[in-house]
């Protein structure tokens, strides 16, 4: 039975602008219609190149709002001035599309990520996104590296100029409702989830150990469950609906690997999980009815996402963690936040890198400073997941990333052949 009872989740209250804020954004919008900054951007980017070392991006994905508001970019834009004064460097633009787009150096990650949540709340408290942003985030916000991602940004401002891409996806379904989501809880607890239970090897390519077998990651797969149990809505577009959905879909996980974990007994195992799962009275019976020689067998896979929100919890998560023999996976990473988190001062043992076939074509500099960063972390063990390429595991090699995972190492543990032997083809046949 859920526990929602028409009431928002604890720390899901509306965010709302002050009076000052809101007068000062409303005023603007209707003294000055915004120009659109597209060509504005895209000169500086072309003429500047040599001179962007160090700048960082944020995106602001306004149009994936469903009910758009015309002062959007002002609000926006004068929530990140209170950037302004801490910075060597902001400027905002107003991109076409109704997205904003700020160039920065200069300032903590924290501090941006805070003022990021800050302008999220603001909009998702009022209306939800219509799918996920260009980078395949259900956030309406992205911070990044601009020389990791110098390309892809031309990119998309020249398609917006094509007039090819960036009015926002189509919304295939409506997002889940409160109504819905009750009666999907209803319904899984009365499913049996074990058809979407799958697990997923994470190998060892590096040659240090005998079994290339890391872990395997245990999963619930959400577009399947959806379409069995939910095919008219869209679970993932409510932010806050979804992370309240998956807390209780751990509890439904737990459940059914309190009932044996024969079918994974001998192998090693990581569990996706919220960090607010990990302290429930759910994963306190998981913990107690764990099997002996599962204790220290066992990986939690928290996503980067609940890390950034919830920092003060993680901390108290890797210290139960610690006692109880669990390692930490932090989950969701790219090349941005590897090289902007410290790993092993949040103590977790595993980090998990999204491949993208645009880490080819990343700046020289910075592609060095990313595989420094890897290298010097040395108590962390980084994956390279989401691999559905060779070229991306020959990359992993490349980087110095000892462990991969992905449709790709399916494939070739499939065919019976080791993913080490594999990868040492795959880097003759291009040499």
């Amino acid at each position: 039975m859920s526990s929602f009872r028409g009431k928002p989740p604890i720390g899901r209250d509306r965010v709302r602008l002050s009076t000052m804020e809101k007068q000062a954004a409303v005023a603007a919008a209707k003294d000055s219609k915004p120009e659109f900054d597209n060509d504005k951007l895209l000169n500086l980017l072309r003429s500047a190149k040599a001179e962007l070392q160090g700048m960082r991006l944020i995106h602001m994905h306004l149009s994936l709002l469903k009910d758009k508001d015309p002062a959007s970019q002002m609000i926006v834009r004068t929530i990140i001035q209170e950037l302004g004064s801490k910075a060597s460097y902001l400027q905002s633009f107003n991109i076409s599309n109704g997205d904003v787009i700020v160039l920065y150096k200069g300032l903590k990650l924290s501090g941006v990520t805070e003022v990021c949540q800050k302008v999220e709340q603001v909009f998702l408290s009022k209306t939800t996104l219509v799918g996920a942003n260009p980078y395949k985030e259900y956030s309406l916000y992205s911070i990044m590296e601009l020389a990791l991602n110098f390309i892809n940004v031309i990119r998309f401002i020249e398609e917006l100029q094509r007039g090819e891409s960036g009015g926002g996806s189509a919304e295939t379904k409506p997002p889940i409702t409160l109504e819905e989501l009750g009666k999907l809880e209803r319904s899984m607890q009365m499913f049996d989830l074990s058809p979407f239970l799958f697990n997923q090897a994470i190998c060892n390519i590096s040659g240090e150990v005998e079994d290339e077998m890391e872990y395997f990651e245990l999963y619930i797969s959400i577009k399947l469950l959806q379409e069995r149990l939910c095919p008219d809505y869209d679970i993932t577009a409510n932010k806050w609906l979804f992370n309240y959905f998956t807390a209780n879909l751990d509890q439904s996980v737990l459940r059914a690997l309190n009932h044996g974990l024969s079918f994974m007994r001998g192998r090693r195992i990581g569990i996706n999980i919220n960090l607010s799962t990990v302290i429930s009275t759910g994963f306190v019976k998981f913990d107690e009815r764990l099997p002996i020689d599962f204790r220290g067998q066992v990986v939690l896979e928290v996503g980067k996402g609940d890390l950034i929100e919830n920092l003060s919890l993680f901390n108290e998560v890797v210290e139960f963690a610690q006692d109880r023999r669990y390692q930490i996976a932090v989950d969701g990473l790219n090349p941005f936040w590897v090289t902007n988190f410290d790993l092993e001062y949040l103590n977790a043992n595993y980090a998990k890198i999204f491949w993208s076939p645009d880490m080819l074509e990343m700046d020289p500099t910075f592609e060095k400073y990313f595989f420094d960063r890897i290298a010097e972390q040395d108590r962390c063990k980084f994956i390279l997941a989401r691999c559905d390429t060779v070229s991306s595991l020959v990359y992993a090699h490349k980087a110095g990333i000892k462990l991969v995972q992905g449709r790709a190492v399916d494939n070739i543990l499939r065919k019976g052949v080791s993913v080490r032997e594999a990868i040492a083809t795959a880097k003759g046949m291009t040499e």
